[in-house]
């Protein structure tokens, strides 16, 4: 496609006069296709910023541009009828006029000096809500001819919120400032994500999904009051002060990234450390300090486990915020080179909250800023894959059994929380994972799109083995890096790996299992319905043979061969979920012996028989637990031997429902 051909030739070159002035630093590591040179202040009374900025896009399809389409992501908050306000079903509308939100593009102009501010209009692309006004459309003055590069320059004013989902202020000087700015979308050209036509994908903001947008390079000016720390995306290349003393002016860098973010307070305290080539900036409340030592380890972990399983983490600087328990609606968010971590006070060592979240939110840095899937359209691919790594860099620094709760002998794993939070669900074939964002308004979404795809993600894993998961991963990665890669683009690398590595072991390719567990909505459950024992009678009765001779067998004749007695042990199987996958059972027999047979669970009911002179006492579906989504893992196993303590028995189950309880509290905490 001319796409990637155009790709090639893009240089520094390419963009505004202010990009020229400042070399490069690195290779360019992506397309760059949206670039922004932003100057903004805050004005702390008014909750306000006042922004201006030149957007550098560049045309990389073979269509002629004849509008743009910008997200205004503020509006969401401009009243209580936005897509994003009318399907909120976490917290309340602000209750008084200061607590709204919302972004207006005061003047825009192309290069040409054409005036585009009248031809701004709202439109509503993903729902049709007319009193929504998160997406904008732009006609053109003058088309953009493929492979062109176009400038515009824009005024904007960006009243901030009080912080219901994500941005804006809370209490007295908290500012957490992300979507905040007029965000061109993504251009998709015929073909591209299975569009029939060239278009722009721009959705609105819908409360179910996240982001969408293209890579670039950001030079941001932020001007705050004189005593406040910021944090940002990117890095720091200046500070200075204003004439008066009053405020302070930061510029700030980041190269090859989705997005832009940042933050600013006077009640920040930094920590500052190192992992390799990058230095980690921790901005925390004073009152948190406690945490400090949790945030800055489960990073590191972090740093070091994905670089080993994935790749390699490209950027020179990475901040941690750590929000006021008021600003909590700002916790537990990613984006490029800055996430907002948990603010908690610290309770006890054991219980790591702080470290899960603070793992999750480091993992998207590859599973959305650089693999940059479309969080819109596809959620499971940018929060399910991080959640399967959150779960593996847990269990694997923090023990599989007690990495996410280990406190006075009760103990729980990350992974097994995300299991059973899928596999407790009252409905598990709720919706498909692949089921768009704005669709999925039926509840249990985050079950589904985090911890189905973790979980099925898990499956994987242990049905090809670590080794090739770890090269699917790794293969993936570096061939969809700093691209928009499709469900169907990991799909097609999975099936490439694993018929490298396998060949025909798992069939022609992998297809019924993603068919399965993304596109579909069965559910994996395997039972063991009976095993019977019946010891083989010689025959008894009157026999006679071909010349007429009669012979009397009674059952006193057998009575005294019980040592030699055979036993016809009969087992009966059951597939009691709809998704197919084949299994191992693994059959023991008095006096140690064991055999293991393989069931392509295509039936919904299997027979094994054996005629041996010992019994079985035990059978297991799937003893290794491969199949790590059978939602109930109790009836995989059955044995005819007396179970000593029964108690037991319900004991775990009373277990079960405590996880599941305290995984609730810790959810809406």
């Amino acid at each position: 496609m001319l796409k990637h051909f155009l790709i090639g030739l893009i240089t520094i070159s390419c963009f505004s006069a202010a990009y020229t002035q400042k070399a490069a630093w690195d290779t360019q590591l992506s397309p760059r296709i949206a670039n922004y040179d932003i100057e903004v202040k805050l004005d702390t009374a008014k909750k306000i910023l006042k922004g201006k900025q030149r957007l550098t896009w560049f045309n990389d399809s073979p269509d002629v541009i004849t509008e743009l389409r910008f997200h205004l992501y503020m509006n969401a908050y401009k009243n209580s009828q936005s897509t994003f306000m009318s399907g909120n079903r976490f917290r309340q509308p602000p209750d008084d006029a200061l607590g709204w939100g919302w972004t207006d593009i005061t003047k825009m102009t192309d290069e040409y000096d054409n005036d585009l501010t009248d031809n701004i209009e709202f439109i509503q692309p993903t729902d049709g809500n007319e009193y929504d006004q998160t997406v904008a459309r732009v006609p053109l003055a003058k088309p953009i001819k493929p492979g062109a590069t176009a400038e515009f320059d824009m005024k904007f004013t960006t009243k901030l919120p009080r912080i219901i989902a994500r941005t804006g202020f809370e209490g007295e000087h908290y500012y957490f400032v992300v979507q905040w700015f007029p965000k061109i979308g993504v251009y998709e050209e015929k073909g591209e994500r299975g569009a029939e036509e060239g278009r722009w994908n721009c959705h609105q903001f819908i409360p179910t999904t996240e982001f969408y947008a293209d890579f670039g390079v950001y030079n941001v000016e932020i001007t705050v009051p004189k005593g406040y720390v910021v944090g940002a995306s990117g890095v720091r290349t200046d500070e200075s002060k204003s004439a008066d003393d009053t405020e302070k002016i930061i510029t700030y860098r980041a190269e090859d990234v989705i997005d832009f973010a940042w933050t600013a307070s006077p009640d920040f305290e930094v920590v500052e450390d190192r992992w390799n080539d990058v230095s980690i900036r921790l901005l925390i409340q004073p009152e948190h300090k406690g945490n400090a030592d949790k945030y800055i380890q489960s990073i590191k972990y972090s740093f070091e486990y994905m670089d080993k399983h994935v790749g390699e983490y490209p950027y020179t600087t990475f901040t941690i915020v750590d929000p006021p328990i008021y600003g909590v609606g700002s916790s537990g968010m990613e984006y490029p080179t800055l996430i907002t971590g948990l603010p908690a006070f610290t309770i006890h060592e054991g219980v790591r909250q702080v470290e899960m979240v603070t793992i999750h939110e480091f993992v998207h840095q590859y599973f959305m800023q650089m693999v940059a899937t479309n969080e819109q359209e596809e959620v499971w691919m940018d929060e399910g894959f991080t959640t399967y790594f959150e779960n593996r860099i847990a269990d694997r620094y923090y023990g599989e059994k007690s990495s996410e709760v280990s406190v006075g002998g009760y103990q729980r794993g990350d992974g097994e929380v995300s299991r059973l939070n899928y596999t407790g669900m009252s409905n598990p074939r709720v919706a498909p994972c692949a089921t768009p964002g704005w669709e999925f308004n039926v509840g249990g979404e985050r079950n589904i799109m985090y911890h189905k795809t973790g979980v099925w993600l898990k499956t994987l894993e242990r049905m090809v083995g670590l080794s090739t998961m770890d090269n699917i991963i790794k293969t993936y990665f570096e061939r969809w890096k700093f691209k928009h890669p499709t469900g169907q683009d990991f799909i097609d690398v999975a099936n490439e790996v694993v018929t490298r590595e396998h060949g025909d072991a798992f069939g022609e390719n992998l297809d019924w299992f993603f068919d399965q567990v993304i596109y579909g909505t069965q559910v994996c459950d395997y039972k063991v319905l009976s095993i019977n024992n019946k010891k083989q009678s010689e025959p008894i009765g009157i026999f006679e043979n071909n010349k007429g001779k009669k012979r009397w067998r009674d059952r006193r004749a057998e009575e005294d061969d019980d040592e030699e007695a055979t036993y016809r042990s009969r087992i009966l199987l059951e597939r009691v979920g709809d998704m197919i996958a084949p299994v191992e059972v693994l059959v023991q027999f008095e006096g140690g012996d064991e055999i293991r047979e393989q069931w392509n669970g295509k039936s919904r009911n299997h027979e094994l028989i054996y005629e041996r002179p010992e019994k079985v006492v035990s059978v297991h579906i799937d003893p290794e637990q491969i199949m790590y989504m059978d939602i109930n893992l109790n009836n995989n196993s059955m044995t005819t031997e007396p179970d000593e303590l029964p108690i037991w028995k319900w004991a775990s189950k009373v277990l079960f429902w405590m996880q599941n309880a305290l995984q609730s509290m810790f959810f809406f905490f």
